[in-house]
């Protein structure tokens, strides 16, 4: 599967390949923004593209890389489960509280939930 542009709940979502390249870079992230300008109003990209330096947020990796998202005015949303990360580091579980209650990035446990959040700002 290569990344793909679906309908989710009435808005257009880049939706990221699970096997697809793991996110390193500020310029990968950027990358998938440019990929979104195809037609997206989202990105979900799986929790396991995520670089771990993501998870880790003393190295300001996730607030970058969410801050590009945000800049473009692309949603983004982190699928799958990252309670792992959670467990050992309470502010990472600060951060994905903070960032579900917004409108741009969004931690999620997988595409339905994702269905739901969009059709609550419909």
């Amino acid at each position: 599967m290569t990344d793909v542009l679906e309908q989710r709940a009435g808005v257009s979502v880049l939706v990221c390949d699970p096997a697809g390249p793991t996110v390193t870079t500020i310029q990968d992230a950027l990358d998938l923004v440019g990929a979104a300008f195809l037609g997206a109003k989202a990105v979900a990209v799986p929790a396991g593209r995520l670089d771990e330096s993501f998870y880790r947020l003393r190295t300001g990796f996730a607030g970058e890389v969410m801050q590009k998202f945000v800049n473009y005015n692309v949603r983004l949303a982190v699928i799958g489960d990252i309670a792992a990360h959670l467990a050992s580091s309470s502010a990472l579980r600060a951060l994905v509280e903070e960032s579900n209650r917004g409108r741009h990035v969004w931690f999620l446990p997988d595409l339905d939930a994702l269905d739901a959040r969009l059709a609550a700002l419909a």
